[in-house]
């Protein structure tokens, strides 16, 4: 069966990037010109995706603004001869369709994937992390789709991080069976770098059979009294194979400031409007602080 659905969590509070996220959601954070969380709908559709639904919460409404007509904008532009605004805007609609639901309490990863059981409808489905950009287009979506293909089963990103960055992951134990491509045999949330059986982090991108949810439903609150979706992931993995795809491009967990900046910087130089004149910035920004 070809995968259509994909999953996308936006109801945090974004308190790592407080006071900007006090009154918007950390998911509509601009990377240059467009919001952080159009560049992973992109990402989903680029990978054949076609249904789309993101979990919000309170305080989320411009989410659903932003992938909705505004007729009043587009005639505006229309109005002016803004022709190319007016088609940047119209693609953002028509992209894919995009549906919502509340997360209406607060209780973690694995509880906001639960809440999309009816829209996936028993079928395999995808979930990706509005925090984690890939800003290379990196195909690693549509790689993970092909091991699912080929195996049927879930399939994890996972990527080699140093020992002092395992406590913010969850970290899996795997049995290579081929080239970037391993068998879970155990699944932590979190754990410190003495505990860990490696440093292979799971990243935002999970490729989850259906029995991910009758494995949430058993899954107790977790660290933080969270429902943690490692967590469920660890039970499934007793009950089937779960596999991990090792990432090397580029990623940034754009709720790192420090991320965040990097990958503003790494879009904004490739870019044709404003590369050049960006990349000189830097070259003399370097040589007047002396940064080097």
């Amino acid at each position: 069966m070809k995968l259509r659905k994909a999953v996308i969590p936006a109801a945090g509070l974004g308190t790592r990037f407080l006071p900007a996220t006090k009154a918007q959601p950390k998911e509509m954070l601009p990377l240059i010109d467009k919001p952080a969380i159009q560049y992973v709908v992109e990402e989903a559709v680029r990978a054949g995706l076609t249904e789309i639904l993101i979990v919000t919460g309170r305080g989320k409404r411009s989410i659903e603004d932003h992938f909705d007509r505004s007729l009043e904008l587009e005639h505006f532009l229309e109005s002016r001869g803004k022709f190319e605004e007016l088609k940047l805007v119209r693609e953002i609609s028509d992209m894919a369709e995009i549906h919502y639901i509340r997360q209406k309490d607060p209780l973690g990863l694995g509880h906001a994937v639960s809440v999309a059981e009816a829209f996936v409808g028993g079928e395999p489905f995808v979930v990706l992390l509005g925090d984690d950009i890939m800003v290379d287009d990196h195909p690693l979506l549509r790689e993970m789709l092909d091991v699912h293909e080929r195996y049927g089963r879930s399939v994890l990103a996972v990527t080699e991080v140093p020992r002092d960055e395992i406590p913010l992951y969850g970290i899996a134990e795997v049995e290579f069976v081929e080239e970037r491509l391993g068998k879970v045999l155990s699944l932590v949330e979190k754990p410190s770098p003495e505990e860990a059986r490696s440093n292979l982090a799971v990243i935002g991108r999970y490729v989850l059979t259906p029995e991910i949810f009758g494995c949430l439903r058993e899954t107790p609150p977790g660290r933080g009294g969270e429902i943690q979706l490692t967590d469920a992931i660890a039970r499934l993995a007793e009950q089937q194979a779960v596999y991990a795809w090792t990432f090397e491009g580029g990623r940034f967990d754009v709720g790192n400031k420090l991320e965040y900046l990097q990958a503003v910087i790494e879009l904004a130089i490739d870019r044709e409007d404003i590369g050049e004149g960006l990349r000189a910035y830097l070259a003399d920004l370097v040589q007047r602080k002396k940064i080097l």
